[in-house]
Parts: structure tokens; sequence; C-alpha cells
């Protein structure tokens, strides 16, 4: 793995470290869809600028419509506001601990419907790397762990993750326009074009079914334009081009190091001091990547 790759597939975790603290510091401020979808059509208006010609009459969007209907069901519309809903019952720091089970929602996804194949490394670093967030979720004493509770947050998450999975593996096919694919933005636009009307859907569900108003406030604005920049168009931006050099099943992996960040940026944000457990999770997490880095055989 080359480390441009590397990096562009850290910098997602990091990113989604801040988006489940910060979306757990709003969830008294704004209904959790509502706030899925608030992100997603801001994100919309700062993409416009640098793609709005793939909305033209005869662009390629509008003949393979299905396919960023798709994408922008499971990505957008799905995975965050899932996320959202879970922030309402559990802590940052177990909902992207729920979420480390993404590497063997991803060997499935990809065995079940995509063809791949499951290699020893990919089982060995799956082992290795959630051995690491275990550690995290133990605080550092493994008889913790007899104290974990799943809550509704975290059946949320877990659906989540599926989401997430099958979204990443429909990244990798190829089909579709040439001319969207090999840009960046028009590729993520036309996802988020589709996702944005999936969360209004929601939200105005929501509305509907919840009395739940938004308090705004300079606090929730900042939230907002954090949660739209940085885990969103960033961090999408890092995760699709990542997925494309490595696959979805070593990419998986690095989703791991969220509930590391999380851990790491709480202890800031509360005052606290990183443990020795910190950094040896971070071993062990960082030691499944490396190990799991053989790609796993796709049948085409």
């Amino acid at each position: 793995m080359k480390a441009r790759t590397a990096i562009l597939l850290t910098v997602p975790p990091l990113l989604w470290a801040g988006n489940a603290i910060v979306g757990r510091m709003v969830a008294h401020q704004v209904p959790p869809i509502m706030l899925n979808f608030l992100r997603w059509a801001i994100a919309f208006v700062l993409l416009l600028p640098f793609a709005g010609p793939i909305f033209r009459r005869g662009s390629g969007l509008w003949a393979n419509w299905q396919r960023f209907t798709v994408l922008g069901l499971l990505g957008i519309g799905l995975y965050n506001a899932l996320q959202y809903l879970a922030l309402q019952s559990s802590t940052p720091i177990n909902v992207t601990l729920v979420a480390s089970g993404m590497p063997v929602w991803m060997m499935l996804t990809g065995w079940l419907f995509f063809g791949a194949g499951v290699s020893r490394r990919q089982v060995a670093g799956a082992v290795l790397s959630i051995a690491g967030v275990l550690l995290v979720l133990a605080r550092g004493e493994w008889s913790h762990l007899m104290e974990l509770r799943l809550v509704a947050g975290d059946i949320f998450m877990i659906l989540a993750t599926i989401a997430w999975s099958l979204y990443s593996w429909l990244l990798t096919r190829t089909t579709g326009p040439a001319d969207i694919r090999s840009h960046w933005a028009s590729f993520l636009l036309a996802q988020v074009a589709f996702g944005a009307v999936w969360s209004g859907l929601f939200a105005g569900g929501e509305a509907i079914l919840s009395a739940a108003a938004i308090n705004w406030s300079w606090a929730l604005i900042a939230a907002l334009a954090y949660v739209a920049i940085g885990p969103a168009i960033i961090a999408f931006r890092c995760w699709g081009a990542g997925v494309q050099q490595a696959g979805p099943a070593v990419a998986s992996f690095f989703v791991n190091l969220t509930p590391l960040f999380t851990a790491l940026l709480s202890s800031l944000i509360l005052g606290e001091v990183p443990k020795i457990y910190h950094a040896t999770a971070f071993i062990l997490i960082v030691g499944g990547i490396v190990i799991s880095s053989g790609r796993a055989t796709v049948r085409r």
C-alpha cells in the first residue's frame, strides 16, 4: 500500500470521530434526521459551483440515475441518519466501537454479493484490529467487557455499518459515466444530490412523527459547518479515492481507527490525559491494517 493511499484512508476516520462527538454535543439542539438533512443540504450548496454542469440535459447523471440513487440512499441517506439516531441513546465511543465491526461486514458483503474472496491475512488482520478496538472498549481492563450492554443506538449503528459496507463495494464498480467518475466533485455531488432528497424525505417523516424542534445557536451553526465540510465533503472525497486504490476490504480496516480517534478527541475535550492502553490499541489496530493489506481476489 502506498503512503498516499494510507493517508487518504486515515483522514476519514479522524473526521468521522469528530463527527460522532459533534453529533452527540448537538443532540439536544436538532433532531437527528434533520441534522443529517441540513448537513447534506449545505454540502450540496458548497459542491454546486465545482460540479454544477452534471445537472445539464444530456449529462451522464440522468442516464445513470438508478446507480446514484442507490449510492445516495446507502452512503448519505441511511448511514449518517442512522449514526445520528444512534448518538441519541449511545455515546460517541460506543457508536464508533460498534462501527468497528466494519471489516467483518465488508468481507461478508464482498463474499456474498460481489464475488470477493476472503484471505487468511484479512481474517488475521480483522482479529488483531478488533482486539485493539476491544482494548479501548475495556479501558485497558478486559474484565470491563462483561459490563457491555447494547442499547437502541448500538442497533442503529449496526444497520448503518451494513449500509456503509454495501455503499463501499458499489464504489468499486467502474460502470457509469466516465466524465462524472473522473472528477471527484462531480462524483460526490451526484451522490449528494440524490442523498439529500432521501434525507429530506426522512426528515419530513421525522417532523410528522416527532414534535422536536431546532434550537438555533452559533454553536449549532458551527457544528453544521463542520459536519458538512469535514466528515462530509473532505472525508467522502478521501474515502472514495482510497477505496478505489486499496479496495473496500482493506479500506474497511481503517475504519477501526475511528474509535481510537474518538477516545483521544473525547479525552482532549474532557481534559483527560490519554492512557497507555490507547497507544497499545493504536499498535494493534495499525498492525491489523498492515497484515490485512493483501487484497481479496474479486471475480469480475
